[in-house]
């Protein structure tokens, strides 16, 4: 019987907002990935790159201002470095994790660029956050670079970016490669490098993509059986935080889109989840996309708990 293969896509809470929170939270998920691969599939990884990628953008733009030779980092590289960092302890912790348990499988990252549309609506309307907060000066200079910010505080303002979704993973035949020959792979981490296509060149784009529909996309791309993302609550609610709260089991796609039109779901947070599992389900034949929280991710995969999307 051929192995089934799962897309697990990793919320920040599975990472870390440090550089020792992430080893510890990277071994964590590394038990998770390590179970899947106990239940006889391929597993190919996304992940969150939230508080990294502003952490790095931070301080390569900061390092820019007290060096002038030095110039700042677009989004592009920043988004680069964290897929980079983010890939080298994740795995290294699932490496370790299948040795432990006498499995011996390669893992890789690969560095994963993501074709944007340059027309894509969402330029028009940022909305990801991103960076430290700046003073009334420091906002007037970026919004002078063609930058956009946002009031977070009395005097006080941060850079926003725009949300495209996602169009093309570039490397995607590498993925498929990797994954064929039994390798474990991390790929669109943070949703991938946002990048243009001009010609025959890809330009990096000053964005970020959803990772979560991002990682729609490459279970899409891959024919994966599952999508399996990976969040801070052990199954999705409707009516969330009233008093009339209840939880979803299993649901259709077309229960799921009347949901996402009586706006169920906030944006930026649970409704991308939602809108990444129901496309992928919509794309094939028996698939399914399980959203379920770190620790019940095994009974997740077994239709014991979490919201499933058939």
């Amino acid at each position: 019987m051929s192995e089934k293969t799962v897309v697990v896509a990793l919320g920040h809470r599975a990472l870390g907002t440090t550089l020792p929170e992430q080893k510890t939270a990277t071994k964590l998920a590394a038990k998770v990935i390590a179970d899947l691969v106990e239940e006889g599939t391929r597993v190919v990884i996304s992940h969150s790159n939230g508080p990294q990628v502003g952490m790095i953008h931070t301080a390569m733009n900061e390092f820019g201002k007290a060096h002038p030779d030095y110039t700042f980092a677009p989004m592009s590289v920043c988004s680069a470095m964290s897929q980079g960092y983010i890939g080298y302890d994740l795995q290294n912790a699932i490496r370790a994790e299948l040795i432990s348990r006498g499995i011996y499988k390669p893992v890789s990252t690969v560095l994963t660029q993501v074709v944007i549309d340059p027309y894509d609506e969402a330029f028009a309307e940022p909305e990801k956050i991103i960076g430290r907060v700046l003073n009334a000066e420091e906002a007037e200079a970026e919004e002078e670079k063609g930058n956009f910010v946002t009031k977070v505080g009395e005097g006080q303002y941060r850079r926003i970016l725009a949300a495209p979704k996602p169009q093309k993973i570039v490397e995607i035949e590498t993925v498929k490669v990797l994954s064929a020959a039994e390798q474990i792979v991390i790929a669109a981490g943070g949703g991938g490098i946002p990048v243009l296509e001009q010609g025959t060149q890809l330009n990096g784009a000053s964005a970020i993509i959803e990772k979560d529909l991002a990682a729609g996309l490459l279970a899409e791309e891959l024919n994966a059986d599952t999508l399996m993302i990976l969040t801070s609550v052990e199954k999705v609610s409707l009516d969330h935080n009233t008093d009339h709260e209840s939880y979803l089991d299993t649901i259709s796609t077309e229960d799921a889109k009347k949901y996402i039109a009586g706006k169920q779901f906030a944006a930026g947070s649970m409704l991308p989840k939602i809108e990444a599992g129901v496309s992928f389900v919509e794309k094939g034949t028996g698939r399914r996309a399980i959203i379920t929280d770190m620790a019940h991710a095994k009974d997740g995969y077994r239709e014991k708990t979490g919201t499933i999307i058939k």
